[in-house]
């Protein structure tokens, strides 16, 4: 945050939501900090301290606030491509620690380091200077969160509560919350009355910072969306998820936009539950809910479209990239029934509480191994077959530019080596896999055509030149123009 104190306060007084999850105000008066949204009576400004995150507040000893919920607000929303090479392996660090919040343990830093390229006394500094504590303090401030989010929303069992939140026991979670919290996890689940609901799902709320447009977003899954294995249904998205992508074990998930309300209602399969943290933070991701709209927004003025659109990502990157090759030079329509004959083939049957989810996308191991004809004589070009099993055989080595640990580039590096696999299909693997931000798919010949009527380009290089001006924001730039030359929906009208 670049505010001094005074604009700060202003922002609390103003209840401001376009500073939800980047400002933090501890009231010393309490020992309780809050959310700028909190609906509680404004504090005095001589009892108020600010914070750029919870755990920074967390590090003074506030605790959370139980109305408004720090631990559902949505992210900084920051941009890592706008940002130098220190804050950018910070925000890396941060990103790889998330990933470790429910796994147990403490992650190696000095690990962490070695696969950034930098030492271990240089990534903590820089930690330090970026998030204002320790990665170790980041960390356990995230689990804490996450267990009182457990704790709120759902009716698991303290015991699944702290191993799903990392902690390795019990005990270990009782002390750290006490010492933190000021009370017992036990405490705070008398005075909650979380979702039970009667599949035994697991439900929990996510916020997002408004405007946010989820009709479009809907829209656009819809559009794409497997047969058998993601389906659109009123504000809500529903999916399988195969085994290996968030837990050991496979399961479903539904994610529901609700009414007048900036949270998503997200319920996923029991079986999923002790990766819940892995859950949380991939949903944030595939619906984009820590994006910054008005900064977003802002840069893209000169683009038709509503405020508030989002770039959708995917729950599993490695369907995502065989959805990409899938749509080389083919229609949405066509790569989709493309996609529903490869999961009728390869994929197995899933349970889920909705008969339109009934199937699980094959992973690479399976892929790997299908004889090459087999994939071809669904009606996918050979060369396009071919591309598929290579990124099925290369994958485990992508999973780490594919979680972000490195720049995307070094990314599309890695999958234009592969054969079959060109600079288009490596940047929308980019754009909706890992979130990327700037990514611009070149020669797309949908970005082409708007650009050549709301801007009169004739030539691709003239396109791309021209889109230097959306950076590092191209991918929703992108998400844009497609939606310019898709004539808008008609408004069905309500009885």
């Amino acid at each position: 945050m670049n505010l001094d104190d005074d604009a700060a306060y202003e922002v609390i007084k103003a209840r401001d939501a376009r500073f939800d999850g980047r400002l933090f105000v501890g009231v010393t008066s309490t020992g309780i900090y809050c959310r700028p949204v909190c609906r509680v009576r404004t504090p005095r400004r001589e009892n108020c301290r600010f914070f750029g995150s919870p755990a920074q507040a967390e590090a003074q000893a506030f605790r959370p606030c139980m109305k408004c919920r720090p631990e559902i607000a949505p992210g900084p929303g920051l941009a890592w491509t706008t940002m130098d090479a220190s804050r950018t392996l910070a925000v890396q660090a941060a990103r790889w620690l998330d990933g470790h919040t429910g796994s147990g343990g403490v992650p190696s830093i000095a690990a962490l380091a070695e696969r950034l390229g930098v030492s271990d006394r240089h990534l903590r500094r820089i930690f330090h200077a970026e998030h204002g504590v320790t990665p170790l303090q980041y960390l356990q401030t995230r689990r804490l969160l996450l267990a009182k989010q457990l704790l709120t929303d759902t009716r698991l069992a303290v015991t699944e509560v702290a191993h799903a939140s990392g902690f390795l026991s019990v005990r270990r979670f009782n002390a750290a919350f006490a010492d933190s919290y000021r009370m017992s996890p036990t405490a705070l689940r008398r005075d909650t009355t979380g979702d039970t609901p009667a599949d035994g799902a697991v439900v929990v709320h996510l916020g997002l910072r408004a405007p946010y447009d989820h009709v479009a977003l809907l829209r656009f899954l819809g559009a794409r969306a497997v047969p058998g294995v993601e389906h659109v249904a009123g504000s809500s998205v529903r999916r399988s998820v195969r085994a290996g992508v968030l837990a050991d074990t496979a399961g479903w998930l539904e994610a529901e936009f609700l009414a007048n309300r900036n949270l998503v209602r997200l319920r996923f399969a029991p079986a999923l539950a002790p990766a819940s943290s892995r859950v949380v933070a991939t949903v944030r991701r595939w619906l984009d809910l820590d994006a910054d709209p008005a900064t977003i927004d802002g840069a893209l003025a000169d683009l038709p479209g509503a405020p508030g659109l989002r770039l959708p990502g995917s729950v599993d990157a490695f369907e995502m990239a065989v959805r990409a090759v899938l749509g080389q030079q083919v229609t949405v329509a066509a790569a989709r029934t493309l996609a529903r004959r490869l999961v009728d083939r390869f994929g197995e049957p899933a349970a889920s509480p909705w008969p339109e989810v009934d199937r699980w996308f094959p992973g690479p191991a399976t892929l790997a191994a299908a004889p090459l004809d087999r994939i071809a004589e669904l009606g996918i070009i050979r060369a396009r077959a071919g591309a598929i099993q290579a990124l099925a055989t290369v994958w485990p080595a992508l999973s780490g530019p594919l979680r972000g640990e490195g720049p995307p580039e070094r990314l599309i590096e890695d999958l234009c080596a592969l054969p079959g696999i060109g600079p288009w299909t490596a940047h929308y693997i980019a754009m909706r896999a890992t979130g990327w931000p700037d990514a611009f798919p070149p020669k797309d010949i949908a970005v082409l055509n708007a650009m050549k009527v709301l801007y009169g380009t004739t030539s691709p290089r003239e396109a791309e030149r021209l889109a230097e001006r959306w950076q590092p924001w191209r991918a929703y730039a992108v998400l844009r123009l497609w939606n310019s030359l898709t004539p808008p929906p008609v408004p069905v009208p309500t009885p």
